[in-house]
């Protein structure tokens, strides 16, 4: 038999990851509790009771989207040594993850988003980015540490803004030219890289 514990703890992560799917897919305006709650196999009910409100779902969905990013960068950097800033750029604007919103990149689904909200979502943005730009930062090379952070922070702009901009592209051919020159510019942005030690 499942301890009840247990099985609050699946629920609330379900519920979490409905969230997070939901609101990257469909925006924070094109989804409502009932769906998010739908999505997650749970009532509404059990939905606030877990996450309290639609402004509190966000909150947690935009933290865990950015943790993801935050887990994953340095996989990058250990597995790809100094070309690691190419192969994220590549992964990040290529045509899988451009047609993943519901499981693709928060900060390119949940930024625009953010803009609307309040200081408390501005906080928990600003915090999760600059720990993002952080990591960026252990992988470049050259200049002083503030070079490097204005180069963290275009190469995430560059990125960010150009995958918004090829997904809204109504042709391939079109997707493709933005993705390939903001795949350049992303790798310019950045500048000279190293490995990151494991």
């Amino acid at each position: 038999m499942r301890h009840k514990g247990v099985k609050k703890d699946e629920t609330r992560r379900k519920i979490v990851a409905a969230a997070s799917h939901g609101f990257r897919k469909h925006g924070y305006g094109g989804i409502g509790v009932d769906g998010l709650a739908k999505s997650a196999g749970v009532t509404s009910g059990a939905f606030y009771s877990h996450l309290g409100s639609k402004d509190g779902a966000f909150n947690i969905a935009l933290a865990v989207g950015l943790d993801e990013v935050i887990d994953s960068l340095p996989k990058f950097q250990s597995e790809h040594g100094t070309a690691w800033v190419k192969a994220f750029s590549e992964y990040y604007l290529s045509t899988e993850h451009q047609n993943d919103l519901e499981c693709g990149c928060a900060m390119a689904t949940l930024t625009p988003e953010v803009v609307r909200f309040g200081d408390e979502m501005h906080e928990i943005f600003e915090e999760k980015m600059s720990l993002i730009a952080k990591i960026i930062v252990e992988g470049l090379v050259g200049g002083t540490e503030e070079d490097r952070f204005s180069r963290a922070w275009s190469l995430l702009g560059v990125l960010i803004g150009g995958v918004n901009i090829a997904r809204s592209m109504k042709s391939i051919e079109a997707s493709e030219a933005v993705a390939n020159a903001i795949r350049l510019a992303a790798i310019s942005a950045a500048g000279e890289t190293k490995k990151v030690a494991e």
